[in-house]
């Protein structure tokens, strides 16, 4: 025979419904702190990205400010620089513009401070012109003696190749000598002589002949080293 015990069946029914409540109250609780621990997450994913890009920000202004004193720099180095190569320009025009000149300096006064560098020490050595035509010079004057002529003629010779193809020509004058110094006692006095000269040659710039003694200079090398 079956028993059926209805008073613990009915007993127990209540205590199902009451389990309901306690688990949606465990589901709430669930989600609540779901909801607490995704919003403190994306809390600190804020506040690090935040610092992150304040990092980033203040590092960007740094390196801008040093990019910024480094393009400062270089500018004032390219001011410098340009300042120096326009000195350096106008330098370099200047040398030029002298080099030219006493390259092209072929008038009175250069032509009679290389003669006048090679006169002999002597107070009676006179010139009396200096004729320029072209290239040739022709001088004339007089000395007391042939030797003073000789040796100025030898000065220009051996000038470097300033003045080239001297030619010497001389000869010798009596001087008359004024009525007051004639004797009056009837003795014969020795007039002076002197010797008068004319000079040519050729005369060659100074850069004129540098140039030239450097090609002859070449040309010797060249010869020897064929030899």
């Amino acid at each position: 025979m079956i028993k059926i015990n209805l008073l613990n069946s009915v007993t127990e029914r209540p205590r199902g419904l009451e389990a309901v409540p306690q688990r949606m109250a465990k589901k709430e609780t669930q989600s609540y702190l779901l909801v607490v621990v995704v919003g403190a997450l994306l809390a600190l994913g804020i506040v690090f990205d935040f610092i992150s890009a304040s990092a980033q920000r203040n590092a960007a202004q740094k390196e801008l400010e040093r990019q910024q004193q480094i393009a400062a720099q270089m500018a004032a180095i390219r001011r410098e620089q340009t300042e120096l190569e326009k000195k350096i320009k106008e330098t370099e025009a200047r040398i030029e513009a002298i080099r030219k000149l006493r390259a092209s300096q072929q008038g009175p006064v250069a032509v009679l401070s290389a003669i006048n560098e090679r006169l002999p020490l002597m107070n009676t050595f006179r010139l009396e012109s200096i004729e320029q035509k072209g290239g040739e010079l022709i001088i004339r004057g007089d000395s007391p003696n042939e030797m003073a002529v000789t040796e100025f003629g030898r000065s220009l010779e051996f000038s470097g190749g300033l003045f080239s193809n001297v030619n010497i020509e001389t000869q010798r004058k009596v001087l008359e000598l004024p009525a007051s110094t004639n004797a009056s006692d009837g003795k014969v006095i020795q007039k002076p002589e002197t010797v008068t000269f004319t000079i040519k040659c050729q005369y060659t710039p100074p850069q004129a002949s540098a140039d030239k003694q450097q090609h002859q200079q070449a040309a010797a090398a060249g010869q020897v080293a064929q030899k």
